[in-house]
């Protein structure tokens, strides 16, 4: 299903505000040979553009995906309102799916494909920490079939070997969910990132990066390659 946001997610998926004088504007699309997100695989190949505005730690970013090889992936556009000052983020995310209802301005209480999705973390340098919690739209819902407010929170390192930039995260499920099919805790996602600049001329370069993830409650793992293009 879903990405990130601006990863809402401020880190999954989308664009990380910076405290800075100036408009900054951000256009990217990354090229992916699977979507999988917080250890779920949700669609083969796919391209994932992103449209992003910032001023002074403030951001506005739009992020999509779409399949490049099946026409019945999901096609997903999400929408992030976030907030960076110091190593403290806080964000709002839209995620929208073309399921179960392809309409995007349909907000009707058991019929919209909207999840709306709150996130706070904090960057330490070493090591960051995220928390996310859907509070509006299509969630999922909890052993007493209320709704279940389904939360996932996620600890990341980043470091430096060989001249490639590493990315190390693990992620969970705090409570139970149908949203992320848990009955209880669960840790649903372990990844290890790297990410290298590949240079084609003297002013251009494309990011290239792996990603192997393994998903500790479903038992299933993937292998994922992408690139990044960007002005």
């Amino acid at each position: 299903m879903k990405k990130i946001v601006l990863m809402a997610t401020l880190l999954a998926a989308g664009m990380s505000a910076t405290a800075q004088d100036e408009v900054e504007t951000t256009v990217a699309a990354d090229v992916v040979s699977s979507y999988v997100w917080r250890g779920t695989e949700c669609g083969s190949a796919a391209i994932q553009p992103t449209l992003g505005i910032g001023y002074k730690g403030l951001s506005l970013s739009a992020w999509g995906s779409y399949g490049l090889v099946d026409a019945n992936d999901t096609k997903e556009f999400d929408l992030t309102l976030g907030y960076t000052t110091g190593g403290f983020n806080i964000g709002v995310t839209d995620y929208w799916f073309n399921s179960p209802e392809e309409r995007y301005f349909l907000y009707d209480a058991h019929k919209t494909s909207h999840i709306f999705e709150a996130n706070v973390g904090y960057d330490f340098g070493a090591a960051s920490i995220q928390w996310f919690t859907n509070f509006a739209g299509n969630d999922g819902i909890n052993k007493d079939g209320k709704r279940a407010y389904s939360s996932y929170v996620e600890l990341g390192v980043p470091f430096k070997l060989a001249s490639v930039d590493w990315s190390a995260a693990v992620g969970a499920v705090p409570f139970a969910t149908s949203f992320y099919d848990t009955t209880g805790f669960a840790v649903t996602n372990v990844s290890l990132k790297a990410t290298k600049d590949i240079k084609i001329t003297d002013t251009f370069s494309i990011p290239v990066f792996g990603q192997i993830a393994a998903n500790p409650r479903t038992e299933k793992a993937f292998f994922v390659f992408g690139f990044t293009l960007q002005p």
